[in-house]
């Protein structure tokens, strides 16, 4: 069942289709929240959105997403519709997002940064487990804050032009 309804749809600040731009507008999203870009690294990406008035956040692609973050060693799958509240400096009831701990998967509903982006970043269970890492650990190599904001206006510019001429 999907927590995204057509209501929330119709309410949403943003919404974009297509793997390249859902890419470059999560990405932004994550570093205006002073959040690692590379947090919610989701593939094949269909839609996402974003409802301003309340945070809410969702990222739907065509299948579940594993992915290794190399620097830690550590596995995490996303299902095909990930969802949360996001706000400066966390994610909140987070869904849709497991991590392997030995040799079984944990729900994760929470990610915090302290001090971004040299802190540590916490990643929390419903079950009150945490682990913490280097926020470096999630960071995508590339554009910092300042040259993403650009580069996603310019891909915004590019797309509503795109528009038009339809």
């Amino acid at each position: 069942m999907s927590l995204v309804t057509d209501e929330i749809r119709a309410s949403a600040t943003e919404f974009y289709t297509g793997d390249d731009m859902c890419q470059e507008k999560s990405k932004f999203l994550l570093t205006e929240m002073n959040l690692p870009n590379g947090v919610l690294p989701l593939q094949d990406m269909l839609e996402c959105g974003y409802v301003k008035e309340t945070g809410f956040v969702w990222l739907k692609s065509k299948e579940k997403t594993e992915h290794k973050f190399e620097k830690i060693g550590k596995f995490v799958q996303y299902a095909t519709e990930v969802t949360a509240y996001v706000e400066p400096n966390k994610i909140k009831k987070l869904t849709g997002v497991k991590a392997k701990e030995l040799l079984i998967w944990l729900t994760l509903n929470e990610i915090c940064v302290d001090d971004p982006p040299t802190g540590k970043i916490h990643f929390k269970t419903p079950t009150g487990l945490s682990r913490t890492f280097p926020v470096s650990a999630f960071e995508l190599d590339g554009p910092k804050k300042e040259e993403v904001k650009e580069e996603v206006k310019e891909v915004s510019a590019a797309a509503a032009v795109e528009v038009k001429e339809v």
